[in-house]
């Protein structure tokens, strides 16, 4: 039996600054609250691809998700750490924090 599709985001590297971007309907955005959540399938595997052939971003992937009180949420450890910024030093948004 096939494994169940889990809301999604689409993630990437920003090509010039290195840090991570979240795409949203109109482009990409550094806020993951402000990612768009993919429950479809399909729809996913299209936007993926359509993002992969951007020349702003770099390691596109899904990342999953789950939605709370309409907001995204990371699920893994990963984009927890991800989401944070870089770990060596306060620089890019962490500054803002």
């Amino acid at each position: 039996m096939p494994k169940q599709f889990t809301p999604k985001i689409v993630t990437a590297n920003d090509l010039l600054k290195g840090d991570v971007v979240y795409q949203t309907e109109r482009g990409w955005t550094r806020r993951f609250k402000n990612a768009e959540v993919l429950t479809d399938e399909a729809d996913a595997a299209l936007r993926l691809i359509d993002a992969s052939q951007s020349d702003e971003v770099v390691g596109v992937y899904l990342a999953d998700v789950t939605v709370r009180d309409g907001v995204p949420e990371p699920t893994h450890f990963r984009e927890v750490f991800r989401n944070r910024g870089p770990s060596n030093y306060a620089h890019g948004k962490q500054v803002e924090l």
